[in-house]
């Protein structure tokens, strides 16, 4: 199993570890400054995280000794916005920009291809390095794809990809991406051509267009490693299962307490088992009574165990982002962090939570290291 988790705060990368049984904060890094989210490379062990500088811009990280030192990389680059071209976010609140604001997620590349590396970014652009994060290039085919004008924002004022899913079959060709809002997208052939998922629909859009694809608000995306064909997505309007590999999506209703919320982790194992966490709703973006639940399904979405133990059951008013929730690869260990700080940890699947602090700043990401 792994003992080690990597916390990206507000105000820094925390490193927590386990020793003698017992988890607990080891050091922090970049300290003060927002770090929006962290993975790891399982082929050559590397450690990524980004960071958000407000005025001075998104940096990028990577660290090939377990965070004891880090070296900056490059930090993907738009192409030069052709001359006179005003693109509007389709809610009208501000021009769309042909730069990085956030590097929203990270994603390592399928095991036969040593430095690849993908970056989802806000605005919309979606990003190839074949040098472990040394350069970047723009996948062209998805940022000029005639859709991309009706993508808009979510969380953010702009439309942005948070998931990213390699395909462990077909030696890195088949890609699936989700974005806020703009669908879920499979490209089979490394980024040369795309095609939209359908199934899920928009509760906040009128009825006549609730259930165009690129106008969806898939809030997280989740695949089966031994089974990729199974992909989960927590939708900002309920909870959605494919079993055609992300081609077409069906909605899993009636889940106590809510079907709203962020993040959602698919066992690696099990294709029939998947965690959420949910609120009370869009406008209510807290725990359902003040209450902290993960749900979990172990039958493929037909029902759902309400995991209670270890968390708190009143007052409770902590949020988990899209990032802020892991599996660890064997299925059995269970991490999250909210919102308000506070860090939990299960060693039994989601049966019993520990607290590991409540005292961090406001966490975007956990991940097992």
């Amino acid at each position: 199993m792994t003992d080690t988790l990597l916390i990206g705060t507000r105000k820094g990368l925390a490193i927590v570890t386990r020793r003698d049984g017992a988890w607990a904060i080891d050091r922090m890094e970049f300290l003060g400054i927002p770090v929006v989210t962290v993975t790891t490379d399982p082929r050559d062990l590397a450690w990524y995280a980004s960071l958000n500088h407000g005025h001075f811009g998104v940096k990028l990280h990577r660290s090939d000794d377990r965070g004891v030192t880090w070296t900056e990389i490059a930090t993907p680059v738009y192409p030069a916005k052709p001359d006179g071209l005003v693109e509007m976010e389709p809610m009208g609140r501000r021009e769309i920009p042909w730069s990085t604001e956030m590097a929203w997620v990270l994603a390592p590349g399928h095991a036969d291809e040593p430095g690849v590396l993908w970056c989802g970014t806000i605005p919309g652009g979606l990003f190839r390095s074949a040098d472990r994060g040394e350069s970047w290039e723009i996948v062209d085919s998805l940022w000029r794809h005639e859709t991309r004008p009706g993508w808009f924002g979510g969380g953010y004022d702009l439309p942005g990809i948070h998931s990213i899913a390699v395909d462990p079959r077909f030696g890195g060709r088949r890609v699936i991406i989700a974005i806020s809002c703009g669908g879920v997208w499979i490209t089979e052939d490394g980024g040369a051509t795309w095609q939209v998922s359908t199934g899920m629909k928009a509760g906040f859009a009128p009825p006549e267009v609730s259930m165009v694809p690129h106008t969806q608000d898939p809030h997280c995306l989740s695949v089966c490693a031994a089974d990729p064909d199974v992909v989960w997505v927590q939708h900002h309007s309920g909870i959605y299962k494919s079993t055609d590999a992300g081609r077409t999506f069906t909605e899993i209703a009636d889940v106590a307490p809510s079907v709203f919320g962020f993040p959602v982790s698919a066992h690696p194992l099990d294709p029939d088992t998947a965690w959420f966490i949910p609120a009370v709703d869009d406008g209510c973006r807290v725990p359902v009574d003040g209450k902290m639940v993960v749900t979990r399904t172990r039958d493929g979405g037909q029902t759902f165990d309400q995991l209670s133990r270890g968390l708190p059951q009143e007052h409770a008013y902590d949020l988990i982002y899209r990032h802020g929730l892991d599996v660890d690869a064997t299925g059995t260990r269970l991490a999250m962090g909210s919102t308000t700080g506070s860090l939990w940890i299960s060693e039994d699947g989601g049966d019993v939570f520990s607290t590991i602090t409540n005292y961090l700043p406001p966490i975007s990401a956990v991940r097992f290291a």
